[in-house]
């Protein structure tokens, strides 16, 4: 299925294409530069330090860094047939949705997909780090009983308060309906969203839908919320900053990040060995050391890992954490044109 919406965010994305095509990479540079496209942040410092320098270090290869990295910057790049960018750090939905068109298909063999946990590769992705959308509450606003399984985040009469969300379906909140409405984990997907949806309205009233992690951070911290539903590394910096966080760990939807190749990168075999790399134990771990997310590969010992106290009470992946859900790549590929439309209908309905 092609994701209509997901085309039309190249409209807005021609302008800066162009721009960034300028300011690629030289000819005379290109066989030892890639351009690296992220989210920018500190979120983009700790690949500079984790992942690239190590790789520049061992190779030589010297890393253009830009930002933010938007998937209509790639469809407008492959459009005019001047790809700026040689590795991009964003959704793998994009990458999945239009493999081979809009993004490379990785065909180098040190990228070897039985390394990483299963459901978690793709012939256009595999995974850079994992992270949880981990269900957390503010300890300050429940000083009795306090939330200790996904049911709980729906059960208001018991825990009141207000619920901040992503306003994002593949937050893990539809899941999270699903498991507190009675559903096994395993038989989650394929997701019934009718069902998710009706589960959710029985505390629409309660739910707060934050445009951005930052505005989910400033109102946990500011006490706008008893509940939070969110990123791995946003859990981490919203507790750094001030707000009494606890996780819940019954039951939490877990996914990956991923570095993509836009199609027609000048540098796609350089890309793939920088992948391949930084997928490593050693920068993997260094990685997860410095975001406190999890390593990519299954054979990433994690209790190696120097996290630290704040990073390990957030962390999904180690011992003892409940179930644990891989949000399923196939199907929210196929599935999420539908599911973004339904969403927005259903908040306004």
């Amino acid at each position: 299925m092609r994701h209509n919406h997901l085309l039309a965010l190249a409209a807005t994305g021609l302008l800066l294409a162009a721009t960034a095509a300028c300011g690629a990479n030289s000819s005379t540079e290109a066989t030892k530069t890639l351009t690296w496209a992220s989210t920018g942040g500190q979120f983009q410092e700790d690949e500079k330090k984790a992942l690239q320098a190590p790789f520049t270090a061992k190779s030589g290869t010297q890393f253009v860094n830009v930002s933010p990295a938007d998937a209509s910057q790639v469809k407008a790049m492959v459009a005019s047939g001047n790809t700026a960018w040689d590795l991009a750090n964003m959704s793998w939905i994009y990458a999945g949705a239009y493999c081979g068109e809009l993004y490379e298909k990785l065909d180098d063999p040190a990228l070897d997909r039985s390394k990483f946990p299963p459901g978690t590769t793709h012939d256009c992705f595999v995974p850079t780090y994992r992270y949880a959308n981990v269900f957390s509450y503010n300890a300050d606003m429940f000083k009795g009983e306090a939330p200790s399984k996904i049911a709980d985040f729906f059960d208001v009469k018991r825990f009141p308060g207000k619920r901040i969300v992503h306003d994002y379906p593949k937050s893990g909140l539809l899941e999270a309906a699903l498991v507190a409405d009675g559903v096994a984990p395993d038989k989650v997907y394929p997701l019934d969203l009718e069902r998710a949806l009706r589960k959710l309205d029985t505390i629409k009233s309660s739910l707060v839908f934050a445009p951005s992690y930052g505005a989910i951070q400033q109102m946990m911290v500011d006490k706008q919320g008893s509940m939070v539903l969110t990123v791995t590394a946003r859990s981490i910096v919203t507790a750094q900053s001030g707000a009494n966080l606890k996780a819940v760990w019954d039951f939490t939807t877990v996914d990956i990040g991923a570095l993509v190749i836009p199609k027609g990168s000048p540098n796609k075999a350089l890309a793939q060995q920088a992948l391949a790399f930084v997928t490593e134990p050693a920068q993997a771990k260094a990685y997860a050391e410095l975001t406190g997310t999890a390593p990519a590969r299954a054979d990433v010992d994690i209790s190696t890992i120097g996290y630290s106290d704040v990073q390990k009470a957030f962390n999904a992946f180690l011992p003892d954490r409940g179930t644990l859900l891989e949000q399923d790549k196939p199907w929210w590929i196929e599935n999420t044109d539908m599911v973004t439309k339904r969403w927005t209908s259903w908040k306004v309905s």
